[in-house]
């Protein structure tokens, strides 16, 4: 379904996705298989959507970007493309994001440039993320740090002593600042 009230340019949308209105799709973006793409949103030329992504209102998507399967973008979260933005910059070189399979962003995070965002982690609304988030962190704060560790539904792991487990019951430790199964 692509809504009347929004300017579709790109041929390559999944099938099942859902633009709204005024939302804003240029030539040349990808976007998967049954996404949500909600209403005042832009994505550009050269931005990558995988499938089932939900992308809230608000939410622009720019070139370089790339939304693996089953990530949520929650409301006015920022995305940035260019580490040291000037207007007119003839030297701009665009840095690329990854927001890795089944990852959340909160309302009004702001995600800065060149860094990857791990497997079902979690970004605390209004979050600034300045560096690469392990898979499963929560995120939270200005810059943001791991405040917890997170299961693959969205619900955050209990900590057990040294050790957290997870919602099947399974342990895990940080190992230099990285979440390992045990």
């Amino acid at each position: 379904m692509i809504h009347p009230l929004s300017d579709v340019q790109s041929a390559h949308i999944g099938t099942g996705t859902k633009v709204w209105q005024f939302a804003i799709v240029l030539k040349g973006a990808v976007i998967g298989q049954d996404c949500n793409i909600n209403c005042h949103t832009l994505i550009e030329s050269n931005a990558v959507i995988g499938d089932r992504v939900t992308v809230k209102p608000g939410v622009f998507i720019w070139d370089g970007v790339i939304l693996e399967d089953d990530v949520m973008v929650g409301p006015n979260a920022t995305f940035t493309n260019d580490k040291w933005p000037k207007s007119k910059n003839a030297s701009y070189t665009q840095l690329p994001t990854k927001v890795k399979r089944g990852a959340s962003i909160g309302a009004n995070a702001t995600i800065l440039c060149g860094i990857e965002i791990g497997d079902f982690a979690m970004i605390g609304a209004g979050a600034v993320v300045t560096k690469n988030v392990p898979s499963r962190a929560l995120m939270v704060g200005s810059p943001a740090k791991i405040a917890g560790w997170m299961n693959e539904d969205g619900t955050k792991m209990q900590q057990q002593g040294d050790h957290f487990v997870d919602n099947k019951g399974n342990k895990w430790s940080v190992i230099d600042s990285e979440l390992k199964k045990l």
